[in-house]
């Protein structure tokens, strides 16, 4: 059985990109029992990111790519022209360790590319405590450790502070607790968030994000973004 939670309404008859914050057009927090998952699905014209709090998960997809990801690790699939691929809890169902991810959809530049898989290890870089790019399809991100996604306006910054740490203002932002608590100060206000809070700005300057609990390590999830969905889209 799979438990998700949406920052964005993705279920029933909702329109997806008419709910878009920015580029991100779906951000959903899964909780994935041992031995379940999705089963195989199409996907076309959307780069989809999966970031893995806890347990492993196993992607299949039509492409010929089976990989399972870990802890840390972030998978990119670029849907382009079309793909069908299947996730799962890696853990068997005698098992018990659930498996949750981060999912989120970002609507490309460009429609009808190639399909592709690809999956990134930030474990290491994300010990420091300092913000860490991810994900990218900005031009200054090109050619770093960034998984690159088809989106020029977009990157994705996550961090595990250790103290405070600053992360940029853009047009758009979405900022989300996957883990602990932290206090978050913006343009001269501050906001106190617990995990599974979700942040939506506008147009703010820098953020600042600072753990609340020296025992409880905080994990954030943040899209600077640089242009709104009907730009992308023009």
């Amino acid at each position: 059985m799979a438990h998700l939670r949406q920052s964005f309404p993705g279920t029933g008859n909702y329109d997806l990109f008419g709910n878009a914050h920015g580029v991100l057009v779906m951000h959903n927090d899964d909780v994935v029992d041992p031995g379940e998952g999705l089963d195989a699905h199409h996907h076309q014209n959307m780069e989809i990111l999966t970031w893995v709090l806890d347990g492993a998960v196993t992607h299949k997809d039509s492409v010929g790519n089976v990989e399972t990801l870990g802890i840390g690790t972030l998978g990119r699939m670029s849907a382009g022209t079309g793909i069908t691929h299947s996730e799962a809890n890696a853990a068997k169902r005698s098992g018990r360790q659930s498996l949750r991810v981060i999912q989120m959809w970002v609507a490309p530049h460009q429609d009808e590319l190639p399909p592709e898989q690809s999956a990134h290890d930030f474990a290491d870089a994300l010990a420091t405590g300092r913000p860490v790019v991810v994900a990218s399809g900005r031009p200054e991100h090109a050619g770093t450790a960034a998984a690159p996604i088809n989106n020029r306006y977009a990157t994705l910054h996550i961090a595990r502070p250790i103290d405070a740490v600053t992360l940029p203002g853009a047009p758009y932002g979405h900022l989300f607790l996957a883990r602990g608590s932290a206090t978050v100060r913006v343009d001269g206000e501050q906001h106190v968030l617990a995990q599974g809070d979700a942040m939506r700005l506008t147009d703010s300057g820098e953020l600042t994000v600072t753990p609340v609990d020296d025992d409880a390590q905080p994990e954030v999830l943040y899209w600077e973004m640089h242009a709104g969905f009907d730009l992308v889209r023009s």
